[in-house]
């Protein structure tokens, strides 16, 4: 039982140390995960091996903390500069998957943005989407300016009106079948990263290709090239 404890113990102590992986990527910690339940190393080493390597190409260095930005915010993990900044608090390991999966996708669209949205065929069907929701939350008495829905960029007024005035739970429960989730409505870079995420906890991708069909495409694409040349 003391061997079995000690063997535990070393097990916490070493997933708080940083560490690098065998792609050569940084692992910090400026604070430890407060949950000494998630294996760290374990979690990282499975986005490496779901991810191809090209679509992690600009990802230098995870650094585990708390941030300015976390509060200012409302995140709790950021992509800045070839780093992914991510709070210390986590749930469970598949949580902090999700996150890093999350995250990634926004670097992605640093160095592949005209790929995904060049021809228009994402940012289309999102903008269908967001009209018919302006539609459907009309009807059910949330009534907000159509202005609203036709931009593509992060609005705060807009993001505080589905959270305060409607609510996550009841928006996902209205949204079903038209975003894969309802933070997927709160603008075309977050429609384009929680479609990344599903993609990758869903293999069969089924959901995604009967929600989100344009831009299903549009990752399987990236998926499968680290130079694309979408004339789709």
């Amino acid at each position: 039982m003391l061997l079995k404890h000690l063997q535990e113990k070393q097990k916490k102590l070493q997933q708080k140390s940083n560490f690098y992986t065998p792609s050569g990527l940084s692992v910090y910690f400026q604070q430890p995960l407060l949950n000494d339940d998630i294996n760290v190393e374990k979690v990282v080493a499975k986005v490496e091996d779901v991810l191809p390597p090209h679509l992690r190409s600009e990802i230098e260095m995870i650094i585990f903390g708390q941030f300015k930005e976390f509060e200012e915010r409302s995140l709790n993990a950021f992509y800045r500069d070839g780093a992914l900044y991510v709070s210390n608090v986590q749930d469970s390991e598949e949580d902090l998957y999700d996150d890093l999966v999350h995250e990634i996708s926004h670097s992605i669209e640093e160095a592949y943005g005209y790929d995904i949205y060049g021809d228009q065929k994402v940012k289309d069907e999102f903008l269908r989407k967001r009209k018919f929701m302006h539609d459907l939350l009309w009807a059910k008495g949330y009534k907000a300016p159509l202005s609203f829905f036709l931009e593509t960029e992060y609005n705060k007024e807009f993001d505080m009106f589905l959270y305060e005035d409607i609510g996550y739970d009841k928006l996902s429960q209205l949204l079903t079948g038209l975003f894969v989730s309802a933070y997927a409505a709160t603008s075309l870079r977050e429609y384009f990263a929680t479609a990344f995420v599903d993609y990758y906890l869903d293999p069969s991708h089924a959901g995604l290709k009967k929600i989100s069909p344009e831009l299903y495409k549009k990752i399987s694409l990236l998926e499968k090239a680290g130079e694309l040349d979408i004339d789709t």
